[in-house]
């Protein structure tokens, strides 16, 4: 029932008088019908796949806020918390019959297209990478766990292995210089007396549990023992003359061990991380504790850094000499791929548009068989094709070329080699969508202009072809971004090579701009630098968004004209 109905319903009964005109009380409608309306719905199966819906949302939002609550996760658990409560507000209200269809579509929009562009904008301005991965909180606390050492003049045991056969437990029999004996455990040393130790050499029983490890086992237990440590508290470090750093007795071989001190610990008021033992302050400076000589303590951490990376980008000689050689060819591939593909598929278009031609169905159809084609796999098999030792092209006919690795003008033969192939899987798109275009045209318009006196030419440039650029302009633009970011054929088919002589990072003469940012991030020599990856992506992004915006401008004045 429709909210009118409902409306003029209600107005009827409140004019009638009470109790009917029988003197009985009017009908209402069902409980379930009742709710079914107030909860936005139009009858109960529907409500029923609305709640059906809403608790898959809900549920997974539950299992999603579970994940991200330990791993203090803020920003996604917050979108994550409001977008299910915008989702419930939404569907369970009747007065938000717009926003039923709007806000899936927004979120999805916001989640997978906004998002994405923002982080990547972001990560864009930190030094992510390798060796910067963790928060500086997981930083300072790798840095700290693994800052014991030995210092000269600690506290030295006699040591030996011990293990229990019950559950394999290690354990350490030590024995002080004053000849005490001690039982360390993962739990903390204890005093033993000569009772708690029967029998004798390598027959012993330590506290009726742990006997010493054969030869055999310790080969084979080798890491465990050294990395072994038995924690000491302050009262013990002070029997021992050590001081309040003392954080254990580690292994030192399988037969001694000695009390390991803490030598490093942070400084809460500053931030920053102090040597105890030598006297030396870290400081966090971009994303590294460094000290005042250069010395550094790992792993660093992520931190923000600016500009840094872009600054990199366009001022480094070691990248932008390479970045703007790409740019250019970045710019003439997706250029010229758009072209090609544009210029062939519109030639087989126009032909087979010719009601004269036979077999245009079947011909058509095969024409479509490259794009139908997974593009990754028509790249390797092109590679195959044009290798120059095995490939069937030059063995076909008896050449010898380097059509993927030629150094000769700046790689001109495997550019050609990548635009070539590219024209092989693209032109299939072009096709269709012209031959969809042209026949959307009205022949009464051509001939028109042949009876006006044009000729072929001249009703083709100005007739169907501004009728055309104005169906087909937007699918130009965006295969020009799609060309721009076209990753798979260049990495498959020449790996971005060869490579441009002289360059100190991993630049090939082939390499598009989405290639050379993968090859900065993941083949740099330094581990992977996101960050550095990010602000290539981030002004990919710019350049794509500045051409496209020129583009449909473009097609503004074409539809202005028509």
């Amino acid at each position: 029932m429709s909210q009118q109905q409902t409306a003029g319903r209600g107005a009827s009964d409140a004019s009638r008088p009470a109790g009917g005109p029988n003197g009985r009380r009017p009908s209402r409608e069902p409980f379930a019908d009742r709710l079914a309306a107030r909860l936005g719905s139009n009858s109960l199966t529907g409500l029923f796949f609305k709640l059906v819906f809403l608790g898959v949302v809900n549920g997974l939002a539950l299992y999603a806020v579970s994940t991200l609550l330990p791993l203090r996760a803020w920003t996604p658990l917050l979108v994550v918390v409001v977008a299910t409560l915008a989702l419930d507000a939404v569907y369970l209200s009747r007065r938000t019959l717009p926003l039923k269809f709007l806000i899936p579509g927004t979120i999805a929009l916001l989640v997978f297209q906004v998002y994405p562009v923002l982080y990547t904008a972001y990560i864009g301005f930190t030094n992510y990478g390798t060796g910067n991965v963790l928060t500086q909180d997981q930083a300072v606390d790798r840095i700290l766990a693994g800052a014991t050492r030995v210092p000269e003049g600690a506290t030295r045991f006699r040591s030996t292995p011990l293990v229990d056969d019950a559950d394999g437990t290690l354990a350490l029999l030590l024995t002080d210089p004053d000849g005490d004996v001690f039982l360390g455990t993962a739990d903390g040393l204890e005093s033993i007396d000569e009772g708690d130790v029967a029998g004798e050499g390598r027959d012993i029983v330590v506290a009726d549990r742990f006997r010493p490890l054969t030869l055999g086992e310790a080969q084979q237990r080798e890491d465990e023992v050294l990395d072994f440590a038995v924690p000491i508290s302050d009262e013990r470090a002070a029997e021992f003359d050590e001081g309040v750093n003392a954080e254990a007795i580690s292994v030192q071989t399988f037969t001694t061990a000695a009390v390991a001190v803490t030598a490093l610990e942070l400084d809460e008021d500053t931030g920053n991380i102090v040597d105890t033992v030598e006297g030396v302050v870290y400081e966090p400076v971009d994303g590294v504790y460094t000290a005042e000589d250069g010395a550094t303590l790992r792993p660093g951490f992520r931190t923000v850094v600016g500009f840094d990376n872009y600054e990199q980008v366009l001022t480094s000689p070691a990248i932008r000499g390479p970045f703007f050689r790409v740019f250019v060819w970045t710019f003439a591939f997706a250029m010229l791929s758009m072209l090609t593909t544009f210029v062939m598929g519109l030639a087989l278009a126009m032909a087979l548009n010719d009601p004269r031609i036979k077999g245009r169905r079947l011909t058509r159809s095969l024409l479509i068989i490259p794009y139908a084609l997974p593009s990754f796999m028509t790249a390797l098999i092109w590679r195959g094709l044009l290798n120059q030792s095995f490939g069937p092209v030059n063995r076909m006919f008896g050449l010898d070329v380097p059509w993927l690795s030629s150094q000769a003008y700046a790689g001109a033969l495997p550019k050609f080699s990548i635009l070539l192939v590219n024209l092989w899987l693209g032109f299939g798109y072009m096709f269709l969508i012209n031959t969809g275009a042209l026949q959307a045209i009205p022949s009464d318009l051509t001939e028109a202009a042949k009876v006006d006196g044009a000729s072929g030419w001249q009703a083709f440039r100005n007739v169907t072809l501004p009728l055309l650029l104005v169906a087909v302009g937007p699918l130009l633009i965006a295969s020009f971004a799609f060309n721009f970011n076209n990753f798979n054929v260049v990495f498959l088919l020449t790996g971005g090579g060869p490579p441009i002589g002289g360059t100190p990072t991993p630049a090939g003469h082939t390499d598009i701009l989405i290639s050379y940012s993968y090859r900065l991030a993941f083949q740099g020599g330094r581990g992977q630098d996101f960050g550095l990856a990010a602000a290539v992506s981030s002004i990919i992004f710019l350049l794509v968004a500045v051409f496209s915006y020129i583009g449909f401008k473009r097609t503004a004045v074409l539809e202005e004209i028509n």
